[in-house]
């Protein structure tokens, strides 16, 4: 997630990096468009989409999520930008255990007629619905960064839903957690954001046997699928049978547009993984190597072997291009 930037933005910001293995891999490999990471996810786990993302990420919790219909109702932070609101970082909270439980004991109420908030995690809020939410969101990793939509959520009961949030947000401004998180110049939680609604599927299956990755929702897919779930190494190791690895490094950056940031996270990117991956693609050490490559709503899959490897008549691929 991450790497895909609008095109202009990347050939300026990208122009000067030497990156051999990550342009090689795109100009050998077998590329095919996507319809998106979430899109990717589910057929890769073989559920279907949209990903129900709450129940898998209270599943990848630690919660139980079984028998109910989720959603996620996350504090987030809407920051004035150029006459524009825009969703901040939710990741810039950090909302530690008192601070998350005063501002649930403060929404709850609001939404009791429609369920239960529970929060295993600090900032990460899931509402035990009563009922299916009939609204269409964003999901809320795509909408980081990016103008809010006033028209969400929409659907049939996207109006009420509107009205909710309207009036949960002056409640939050007025609390004294956002009172103390503002005078020591924190980012407040100043909004909430539902996203991500659906009911926990019987299974998931995939092709995988390990995933490397720190990712909430992709943690409760691979509950689902009986998957082992780790840390991801700090660089590429030796793999024992096929490893889903996901590389949160260029995300955060994408989202803030630092450029700088995103620049040092693609150089890290391109020798701690994607160098020594294709070097034991080259070596026989790796069978095959796929990179999923997203950001601003649209994914790339790339996909290469050692055979591929021979390919010399295949010119290199610049991120650029492939971002057109």
């Amino acid at each position: 997630p991450g790497l895909l930037w609008p095109r202009e933005i990347l050939r300026d910001t990208t122009f000067d990096l030497p990156l051999p293995a990550l342009s090689l891999l795109l100009g050998r490999a077998k590329l095919a468009r996507l319809d998106g990471e979430e899109a990717w996810l589910a057929n890769a786990f073989g559920i279907a989409a949209p990903l129900p993302a709450a129940p898998l990420r209270l599943l990848g919790d630690g919660g139980d999520a079984a028998r109910h219909d989720w959603l996620c109702l996350d504090p987030v932070h809407w920051r004035v930008e150029d006459s524009a609101i825009v969703l901040d970082d939710p990741a810039r909270l950090e909302l530690d255990a008192d601070e998350d439980q005063a501002l649930r004991e403060l929404a709850a109420p609001l939404f009791a007629h429609l369920g239960d908030i529970v929060a295993p995690v600090p900032g990460r809020w899931h509402l035990r619905l009563r009922q299916p939410a009939a609204i269409l969101t964003a999901p809320l990793q795509t909408a980081v960064g990016r103008q809010v939509d006033p028209a969400l959520p929409a659907g049939d009961d996207g109006a009420s839903w509107r009205g909710l949030l309207a009036e949960v947000q002056p409640m939050l401004h007025a609390h004294p957690v956002n009172g103390g998180r503002a005078a020591r110049g924190r980012p407040t939680a100043n909004s909430l954001w539902p996203w991500g609604a659906g009911r926990l599927p019987d299974a998931a299956r995939a092709g995988f046997r390990t995933f490397w990755g720190d990712d909430a929702v992709m943690k409760g897919l691979c509950s689902l699928g009986g998957i082992v779930a780790e840390p991801l190494p700090p660089r590429f190791t030796k793999v024992h049978g096929s490893v889903l690895a996901r590389h949160e490094g260029l995300a955060a950056s994408l989202s803030s547009f630092d450029a700088l940031a995103w620049r040092a996270a693609l150089t890290a990117l391109e020798e701690d993984w994607l160098a020594p991956a294709l070097a034991a693609v080259r070596g026989g050490a790796l069978r095959r190597l796929t990179l999923v490559a997203c950001g601003h709503e649209r994914a790339v899959e790339a996909s290469i072997g050692r055979r591929d490897l021979w390919r010399f008549w295949r010119k290199d691929v610049a991120l650029a291009d492939l971002a057109a």
